[in-house]
């Protein structure tokens, strides 16, 4: 049973002298309560913050972290605003960072979308306006730095509702590849199998099997349908912390 906190083996024991962080939001205010929460801590230190997705490997490679704070909807880069293709980046980053620890902070509560994050490897999923939560984010970092997740009670409960039907029929795969079709919308087949590191015959399969389990035809209709289920990164909102 998910709690608000689930020891998960894998990770090991991470328990360091001084916790580095890294933060990809695109909201400055986000990043300055997140400063502000963390100034005073002996644990935890932020070493990087970004506000555009191609911003964020150069940056983990410049400055090296622990856990990252990682937004949804962030934009791809200062010339493309569609959002970063988390669910793509996500298993990305940790095949390259084998020991990063991913917490995604968001608001949007969408539980498809908090199932695909946390399936594609995050170690947890805490919304916004879980105030309660942010205000012991040194606590939280510190608790998923040992090897354990940690979900907002919201997202929990969220997480533990029936599942919708459509969202029990698109795989992993097809959700990274639909999430990668929204933040890359003019990509060629082949530029989305190069991303994903497989075959062009097997992105077209991937996406032609999403067509017909959301019941649509086109490319742009098959995103449009999985944002408005909640199962790739929603519809931007006006969000305040």
């Amino acid at each position: 049973m998910i709690s608000d906190t689930l020891a998960l083996l894998g990770k090991g024991n991470r328990m360091s002298d001084q916790i580095r962080v890294a933060i990809l939001d695109d909201h400055q205010s986000i990043v300055d309560g997140y400063r502000f929460r963390l100034a005073n801590s002996q644990r935890v230190t932020i070493v990087s913050a970004v506000h555009y997705g191609d911003e964020l490997e150069s940056s983990l490679e410049q400055q090296p972290a622990d856990v990252l704070l990682l937004d949804v909807g962030v934009p791809t880069s200062s010339g493309n605003p569609n959002p970063y293709p988390i669910l793509h980046v996500i298993p990305s980053l940790l095949q390259r960072y084998p020991s990063l620890i991913i917490l995604v902070i968001s608001m949007h509560a969408d539980r498809g979308l908090i199932r695909a994050v946390m399936e594609a490897g995050a170690s947890g999923y805490i919304l916004k306006e879980d105030h309660a939560t942010l205000r012991d984010l040194e606590n939280v970092i510190i608790t998923v730095n040992t090897g354990s997740i940690h979900l907002s009670r919201k997202a929990n409960d969220i997480l533990l509702r029936g599942m919708d039907g459509n969202e029990s029929q698109l795989s992993k795969r097809q959700l990274e590849a639909l999430s990668l079709c929204l933040s890359f919308p003019d990509s060629t087949t082949a530029e989305l199998a190069q991303k994903m590191s497989i075959s062009n015959s097997t992105v077209r399969n991937l996406l032609s099997g999403a067509y017909l389990r959301l019941g649509v035809r086109t490319r742009t209709a098959a995103v449009a349908k999985a944002r408005q289920l909640g199962l790739i990164s929603p519809e931007a909102a006006n969000f305040q912390i």
